[in-house]
Parts: C-alpha cells; sequence; structure tokens
C-alpha cells in the first residue's frame, strides 16, 4: 500500500509505537510517507534516523509561539489542550499539496487527530474515497479520570481535571469521524466504546474500534552480557508525566521502607528523563539509597544491570513500554496490577504482581532474595515478548486492519 502517516511529534525510540510501526511497514514493502513536526535538533536528527529506514518525510518546526496560539484557541473554543497543541498549519498545507494518491491515511494521538480530521474533509468529495484510521493509541478520557483522583503531581492532577469534561466530550464524538480507530488496550477500547456510545445519535452505534497492541524491538533491547548489581531495583519512564510521577512518590515513600526495613542495602534507580522537583527530592530524602538518574543516552544500561525492575503504577492507559522493554532485557519485574493489565502476562510465571505497599514490598524481597526465581522470571519474560509483543507481527496485524478499512470503504461507496 501507499501509506501516508501523520504523527504530531517526531517518532524516535521514545515515542516507540510510529517509530516501529512505520519502519517495519517499510521493510515489509509499503510506501509510506511520514508527516510530522519537529521541536529542536535532537528530533531533527530522530527524523533523519528514520528517514534512512525506508520512508520519506515531511518535517516542519513546531515553535513555541505556535504551541502558545494553540493552547490560546484550545482555551477559548473548549476544544481539549491535547487536540489542539501539536497543529502547525504550515504541515497541513504541505499534506494537501501532495499529488501522490494514498491508499490509506494513518493518523496517531489526540494531538493528531485535527489532521485526519482536515484531510478526511479534503478527501470527502473524491472517488474512490480513502480511508482514514485513527491512532488514538490510549483513551485519554480515561487517564484523566484516574488522574484527577490519584495523581500525586499538583500540576498534573490541575491541568487533568481542567481538561477532563472537554476531553469526555471530544473523544465521544472522535471515534465517529474515521473509518478505524485504534487503541493498545481491550480497556481502551471499552472505554471509548463507552463515550462515543453517549455521544452517538444513533441506537445501538457500534464504532470501528481494533486493539493493536504495542511491540518492543527485541533486537535492541536484549539481555546484556554485564553481572546484575546485587539487590539494585530499577523503575523507568519519563519523570515528567504525571503517572510516573506519583508511581515514584508512592514506591518510594510508601514500598522501599517496608523494604529497606528487612535489606537496608537495596538501592533504587529510577532512570528518566525530566525528573521534576518533587521527584529529585527522592534522592536527598533517600541519600544514598536512592539514584535520580535524569535523561540516559541508553536506557538498557540500568534494565540490563538491575536485579529486579519495578513498575509500581497507580494508574494509567494503555500498554506500559516500561514493563516490554524490561522484559526483553531478561530483567524480572515486580509490577502493580495497572502496569501489566493490558498484557497477557501470567501472575508467577512471567512477572509477580502486587497491588499493595506491603504485597509490593514483599515481592521484591522474594526476588531480591531467590536466585532461582530470578533466573525463571528472566527466561519466561524475555519469551513472554517474543512471543506477543513482536513489531514484525504488529505490523502485520496492521496490514490486516488497513486491508478491512479500504475494503470496508469501497463497500460503502458502491
Amino acid at each position: 500500500m501507499n501509506v501516508l502517516f501523520v504523527v504530531p511529534y517526531a517518532p524516535n525510540l521514545i515515542r516507540v509505537r510510529p517509530y516501529n510501526l512505520i519502519r517495519h511497514l517499510a521493510a515489509r514493502g509499503h510506501t509510506v510517507t511520514l508527516a510530522t513536526t519537529w521541536t529542536n535538533d535532537g528530533e531533527q536528527r530522530d527524523i533523519q534516523c528514520l528517514c534512512q529506514q525506508g520512508p520519506s518525510v515531511i518535517a516542519v518546526p513546531l515553535t513555541k509561539p505556535q504551541i502558545a496560539l494553540n493552547l490560546l484557541r484550545a482555551f477559548v473554543t473548549g476544544t481539549p489542550l491535547q487536540a489542539e497543541y501539536c497543529w502547525q498549519p504550515d504541515l497541513k498545507s504541505q499534506i494537501s499539496n501532495i499529488k501522490s494518491q494514498f491508499d490509506l491515511v494513518h493518523v496517531e494521538h489526540l494531538r493528531g487527530a485535527r489532521y485526519g480530521l482536515e484531510i478526511k474533509a479534503q478527501i470527502s468529495h473524491t472517488q474512490p474515497q480513502t480511508p482514514v484510521v485513527w491512532d488514538s493509541v490510549d483513551c485519554i478520557t480515561y487517564l484523566f479520570e484516574q488522574a484527577s483522583k490519584q495523581s500525586q503531581s499538583a500540576f498534573g492532577k490541575l491541568v487533568t481535571r481542567f481538561e477532563l469534561d472537554r476531553t469526555r466530550r471530544y473523544e465521544g464524538w472522535l471515534v465517529q469521524q474515521f473509518d478505524q480507530v485504534l487503541v493498545t488496550s481491550e480497556t481502551d477500547k471499552k472505554e471509548l466504546s463507552k463515550l462515543s456510545n453517549l455521544r452517538s445519535p444513533i441506537p445501538g452505534f457500534r464504532p470501528p474500534i481494533s486493539v493493536l497492541p504495542n511491540g518492543v524491538d527485541l533486537e535492541y533491547f536484549t539481555p546484556g552480557n554485564d553481572a546484575r548489581q546485587p539487590d539494585t531495583l530499577v523503575f523507568s519512564g519519563k519523570m515528567s508525566y504525571h503517572a510516573n510521577i506519583t508511581a515514584a512518590l508512592y514506591l518510594t515513600n510508601e514500598v522501599m521502607p517496608l523494604v529497606w526495613t528487612q535489606r537496608p542495602g537495596v538501592r533504587l534507580i529510577i532512570a528518566g528523563s525530566q525528573p521534576t522537583t518533587a521527584v529529585r527530592q527522592l534522592a536527598e530524602t533517600y541519600r544514598p539509597q536512592v539514584e535520580i538518574t535524569g535523561f540516559l543516552p541508553d536506557l538498557r544500561v540500568p534494565l540490563r544491570t538491575a536485579t529486579v525492575a519495578v513498575a509500581p503504577l497507580l494508574y494509567g492507559a494503555g500498554i506500559q513500554n516500561k514493563v516490554l522493554e524490561a522484559l526483553a532485557c531478561g530483567t524480572p519485574v515486580a509490577a502493580s496490577p495497572l502496569a501489566v493489565s493490558a498484557l497477557k502476562t501470567q501472575t508467577g510465571v512471567d512477572c509477580l504482581v502486587a497491588d499493595s505497599p506491603q504485597a509490593f514490598a514483599d515481592a521484591i524481597l522474594k526476588l531480591l532474595s531467590d536466585d532461582g526465581l530470578r533466573e525463571r522470571l528472566s527466561a519466561a519474560g524475555r519469551r513472554y515478548v517474543e512471543t506477543h509483543h513482536d513489531w514484525n507481527d504488529i505490523a502485520a496485524q496492521l496490514e490486516s486492519i488497513y486491508q478491512r478499512s479500504v475494503e470496508s470503504v469501497k463497500r460503502a461507496n458502491v
């Protein structure tokens, strides 16, 4: 197929979903045109790197003044901030001027939905019509409903409460605007369907939502040859994200004191970019037992050398890439139920799951003290991601979804 793939932010090793879908579609013989924005030199380099792997690229800068204008527009119109944040008129113009006839348009995230709506309006009078697939990724309303109650980030709680009602209305409406909608988990499908049904004027309307899970780069995230550091835990993720902030505070303040009572020498590494003041303060409060790394050029280093990876998320949506990456590195995982709710892992076989501070501390202590258990979980976790989260297999699933979308639009226009 000839696919136009619109991503409102630069795909890279952190924004793994578009990055891997694009490069695997190109590797499977599809012609892919990426339309995206960038905000700094690093993102420009990321785009250039992806371009070398097959797709052609249209990329324009998204400046701070443009973002400020977008947020002002959202505030005035009642549109969700996320829906306007990445709007760049120059990118829309360049997309409109493309002469190529695409078989399908793929648009990612709530931040990219406006591009999809504009493209949908532009092609509405063409024959044959081109299907537009919106990859919602997660149900943002579902995420905000949890964050408004549980977030320990003051800014995160304020913004999510401000955004919740407008996002709920907008997502429910958006689902009805596209030929196909994608999400990463059954829970997100259920939540989006519920929102859509509330907004649908048609009784019994069934929104066209399909689950396309995330994968993990099995060639990049692999078990390393370095020895594991004894009594070392790692929690990874972007540390300016409110769900990760809440998880880091919960882990350090409520779980780790229970662990340290039994094993005072256990170290916790919180690895991820842009740690907030509250996260950085943890290293001061619990020095030297807690380390905050900030940005790391290679996240595999702490994943491969830690004894155990922890994922103590209290709320969230979609698939947690931090869990997939740890499993791919052969690192035993202790997780909250939420962190693995979108996965098909078996508790006690692929990872350990705990739903309270004491249970989480017990799971950590069990893993630290049982070499055989760690070895079994390490092997089983790697097998799990190889079986269920290979990006090439997920790209094949996406091909099938694309084909069904094309055929559905053809039948509708007969």
